[in-house]
Parts: C-alpha cells; structure tokens; sequence
C-alpha cells in the first residue's frame, strides 16, 4: 500500500469537486495537496478527463516537479504549484481552473474590484490581476515562470497568500490556495461566483463605486478579524 494513500484520497476528492461546482470544463484544471513532513504534493495526472480519474492515479511529486509515486504524467501545470508551495510554506491545497468569469477577467488584464459584501466576507482587496508575462519568462520554464509571475505580483501589490487567497493571472486563468486543498476549492468556487457578481455590476452600472472602507472593514473583521462572531465557536 502506498505510503501517500491518503494524500491521494484528499487531492482526488478535491479534483473532484471541481466539475460538481462547475468551475472545470473537460481537464481544464487540477487540484494538488501538500505533505510538508515528507517535502511533496499530490496532483491530478494531465489530460485525464474527471470522469475516468481514480484515486490510484493521483499523481506524487516533490516541489521540484520530480515525480516520487505514480505511473502517469502529472498535470502540465506541476511546476507552478511546486514555485508556490516552495515559496509560500503557509499554503496546503492550491487549485487552478478556466472557469468562465474568472478567466474572464484573467483575459481583461484587470484586478476584479471589490463592489459588494460577499467580496469583502472573504477578503479586503481587490482580487489581483498578476502583470501580462514576458517573452523571456514565456520562452523559458514557462509553468515554473508563472508561479513566480504570481509570487511577484504579490510582492510588488505587498500582500500575502494568507489575506488574499485567490488571484488571476493575465490572460490565463484564475487560481486559489488556502491552507489545506478543501479550503483551496472553497477559495476557487468563491472567486468565480465573485468575477460573476463583478462582471454584471460592471455591466449594470459601468461607473459603479468600490465598496466603502467601512463597510468592506466591517464585513472582513466579522469573518477573519480578532472578534469574529461570524458562524459557532
């Protein structure tokens, strides 16, 4: 029995959930989790359509995008996880889709703007837009390249993976994390219904306002804040 038995339930349950919320069209995405004890991360096999996935093909791999267990290819975007949780050691679970309104905005080259309370439940930013990539990074290691594109980002906007845990990058698609992989999909799932919500107030009102700071205050701090009374102790 693999030592990485239950590694692979919890990434194959969460690659799961993304056709059954809507946010995968095909094998437009994937969802890995992180065993930070043993330095590795489980990740859906690439080009694998959902419905014929099965625990066992879950693929494990190090952040160095060496596979450590698994008979198939890992998912084509395996590098980028690898960057971020190389980099950002807070994180647990990372997910990336093409889902419709996120990509969307992705494809716009625009932050989605925080307009309303649902927003700002999960977070008191805009959702960023990380910068269009070079031609060096996009003829280099282009998957190990967007992972840094989204951690340079981060830092130029100096936020963290822990206040912001959703993020789309220009012109391809969005992705989340969260501090293990159910929290990464909730954060997925999140993110679209938000691009959603943006994109008809948008259109509504073109010139309709950012949500005031008070209320954006308010809303976070109920949620996340020091005396959050939001949901049972």
């Amino acid at each position: 029995m693999s030592k990485y038995k239950t590694l692979k339930e919890e990434a194959y349950e969460a690659n799961m959930q993304l056709p059954e919320l809507g946010l995968v069209l095909f094998t437009f995405g994937n969802a890995s989790a992180v065993d930070r004890d043993n330095g590795v991360f489980a990740i859906k096999p690439s080009g694998v359509a959902y419905e014929k996935l099965k625990p066992e093909d879950i693929v494990i791999v190090d952040f160095d995008n060496q596979v450590v267990e698994g008979a198939m290819r890992p998912s084509s975007d395996t590098n980028t996880h690898g960057v971020l949780y190389k980099n950002w050691e807070s994180i647990g679970g990372i997910v990336h889709t093409h889902s419709t309104y996120a990509t969307a905005w992705a494809q716009s080259q625009l932050d989605i703007p925080i307009y309303g309370t649902t927003h700002a439940d999960h977070l008191a930013t805009d959702i960023p837009c990380a910068p269009v990539m070079t031609d060096e990074m996009i003829k280099g290691d282009y998957e190990y390249e967007t992972g840094h594109q989204i951690i340079n980002c981060f830092k130029e906007k100096g936020i963290t993976p822990e206040e912001v845990p959703m993020m789309v990058v220009a012109n391809h698609a969005p992705f989340s994390w969260g501090e293990n992989v159910d929290k990464a999909v909730y954060h997925s799932a999140v993110l679209e219904e938000v691009a959603k919500m943006a994109w008809l107030t948008k259109s509504i009102n073109p010139a309709a306002p950012r949500l005031k700071d008070s209320l954006i205050d308010k809303h976070y701090k109920r949620k996340h804040g020091d005396d959050a009374y939001y949901g049972q102790s």
